[in-house]
């Protein structure tokens, strides 16, 4: 089977490794089915607490879906449909993990690599990375929840500008227009990264999976939001022993040692 999706543990951080070198990590159709089991792996696993995406290697991220598999899993009304379930599946994994994701972008993040980065909170580009969307010059139908995400990072405009002309984006505007939340030289990439995913980690994990659930609650119909369960969330931190170590450690001006408890 073409590709591979790793999962390596590091606590507490936990790594997805996007490794199909020879096509610039595109994904295959066995890696978008890992995808699910990979979130999963380090969903349950309490001593990691956050998550970082990556590509394997120097060239890319993800350079897109493994367009040598479209005529056979991706043609056809009904073999489309099938496609877009399983990679629904896959973005809908990596949404849905409550721990804050981090995107470590270098060289081509591009199609559904771009996607998949659209699913973390954060994205930390190299000043090598390469992102777009070609969609427009492969005749694909881009799904409604991709163009939304991108919409709500760079606003209607940008990202009319992003699907319309199908251009690839420089680590320096993807920056500006906001795809990117930093970009670093590429040698310092991943020590940054690691950096700030610690510097994420040491904070209370309740607390970040409360702001999480809010945020993406922000961006839904007001009618469906789950307003019970946010303020469920909220008052999970005040009711936390967590809680009280912070203010303990505060007081005595030491670091909180959270449990997320």
């Amino acid at each position: 089977m073409p590709g591979q999706v790793h999962v390596h543990k590091e606590p507490p951080l936990g790594w997805i490794v996007f490794d199909h070198p020879e096509r610039r990590n595109a994904l295959s159709v066995s890696m978008w089915e890992a995808m699910p089991a990979a979130a999963e792996a380090l969903a349950s696993d309490p001593a990691v607490r956050v998550v970082i995406l990556r590509g394997a290697g120097e060239a890319a991220f993800v350079s897109g879906a493994d367009i040598s598999q479209f005529e056979q899993a991706r043609s056809g009304s009904s073999g489309a449909g099938e496609y877009e379930d399983l990679t629904d599946r896959a973005f809908g994994a990596f949404a849905a993990l409550e721990k804050p994701v981090l995107a470590m972008i270098h060289g081509f993040c591009i199609g559904g690599g771009l996607a998949v980065a659209l699913t973390a909170d954060l994205r930390i580009g190299a000043e090598d990375a390469l992102l777009g969307i070609p969609a427009a010059r492969l005749g694909l139908g881009y799904g409604a929840d991709g163009i939304a995400k991108l919409a709500s990072l760079v606003g209607p405009s940008r990202a009319k500008e992003v699907l319309f002309t199908a251009r690839r984006f420089a680590a320096a505007d993807a920056l500006r227009m906001g795809l990117l939340n930093q970009v670093h030289p590429k040698a310092e990439l991943e020590g940054r990264v690691r950096e700030l995913a610690l510097e994420i980690a040491a904070n209370a994990p309740l607390t970040l999976r409360s702001v999480k659930r809010v945020i993406r609650a922000l961006g839904q119909d007001p009618a469906q939001r789950d307003g019970a369960g946010i303020e469920a969330s909220i008052r999970a931190c005040f009711e936390s022993e967590d809680y009280r170590e912070g203010v303990r450690a505060f007081l005595e001006k030491r670091t909180p040692r959270f449990q997320g408890k």
